[in-house]
């Protein structure tokens, strides 16, 4: 029976929430729209399109095209959190596949995974131009199972944001939270989290005890 660990990879694995935010705000405000950075922060893990109709009620192709320029800035720099290479390693080592889910483009994805640096290994990839519809909608991890061929009963998702929890939640598949995207641990326990932990550095090291590691023995 093959068994795997689904992982978002913005605000999960590598810093860029706040990278996010701030490309968005700016983003949002050339374009003559004032939307509040805490909303903003709030949004961050829907894709770009469903992010921009719930900041203010309709889509706008500016924006979109705006958030890219100011966040492509960053794209050279990014930085994975301590202990993300290793934890994905460690998983794979556990007989779990190692399949990443993320809202981001193919373009980001290149700069993601260049920041994690841990191709080796990393079973799978699905990202948001490999589906029409973004978190919170399921479509990202439904894909990422059916890529990997995993069935839900036979994965758990690691992600920082209320959106994973939603996606997966609707898919019967458990969401472990972490709180390095900036996410209350209140809302992400209140949206269905199973297991809550500060960052990825802190998921590995109680590995054996967490539901990854439930999931490989």
């Amino acid at each position: 029976m093959t068994r795997g660990v689904l992982f978002d990879i913005d605000g999960t694995l590598v810093d860029t929430n706040y990278l996010h935010t701030v490309a968005w705000g700016e983003a949002f405000r050339v374009n003559g729209y004032d939307v509040p950075m805490s909303t903003i922060h709030s949004l961050i893990g829907q894709g770009s399109e469903r992010l921009i109709n719930s900041a203010i009620g309709h889509d706008d192709d500016a924006v979109v095209d705006a958030h890219s320029d100011l966040y492509g800035g960053h794209l050279h720099a990014l930085r994975a959190f301590d202990g993300a290479a290793d934890l994905l390693r460690r998983t794979k080592r556990a007989g779990l596949q190692v399949v990443l889910a993320t809202s981001a483009s193919s373009h980001e994805v290149e700069h993601l995974l260049r920041a994690i640096d841990a191709d080796d290994a990393i079973d799978h990839v699905t990202g948001k131009d490999d589906v029409e519809a973004s978190k919170p909608e399921p479509d990202i991890v439904e894909a990422a199972m059916s890529g990997a061929g995993l069935t839900a009963e036979n994965v758990v998702f690691v992600g920082d944001a209320v959106w994973d929890v939603v996606a997966t939640q609707q898919l019967g598949v458990g969401c472990v939270g972490v709180l390095s995207g900036g996410i209350a641990e209140a809302a992400l326990r209140d949206a269905g989290a199973i297991a809550i932990y500060r960052d990825v550095a802190d998921l590995l090291e109680d590995f054996d005890g967490s539901p990854l590691g439930q999931l490989a023995h």
